[in-house]
């Protein structure tokens, strides 16, 4: 079996957080899926810009808990641009064992506890 890398995490996680901003209502503007290159989604929604910072986080860190040093990097740029900074942390882990790296074509869970807006 195959375990997924980081980069193929990181694109699990940017599928999933770009669904859901679509789902929302917001529109994009850029996307940038290379790893550890932030922002990943610069959206426009009710005219206001958005930057999201998009990490995959896997078991047994705590996807509830941001990442402070990137995620300040980034309010800093957005604000030059009078725009609003969020944090989507998206956890993954191996269904049947937590422990366990995810494996390609194998089931995984996802927790994703929504935007966190970074001021």
């Amino acid at each position: 079996m195959k375990i997924l890398t980081e980069q193929e995490l990181h694109n699990l996680a940017m599928n999933y957080v770009g669904k859901e901003l679509e789902a929302q209502g917001y529109e994009f503007m850029a996307v940038n899926s290379k790893l550890k290159k932030h922002p990943q989604f610069v959206c426009l929604k009710d005219k206001q810009l958005h930057f999201i910072l998009v990490e995959a986080i896997c078991f047994p860190r705590n996807p509830h808990i941001i990442n402070n040093d990137r995620a300040e990097k980034m309010r800093d740029h957005a604000q030059k641009f009078e725009g609003l900074t969020y944090y989507a942390a998206v956890g993954l882990h191996n269904t049947e064992d937590p422990s366990l790296p995810i494996y390609l074509n194998q089931p995984y869970t996802i927790t994703y506890p929504g935007l966190k807006e970074i001021k």
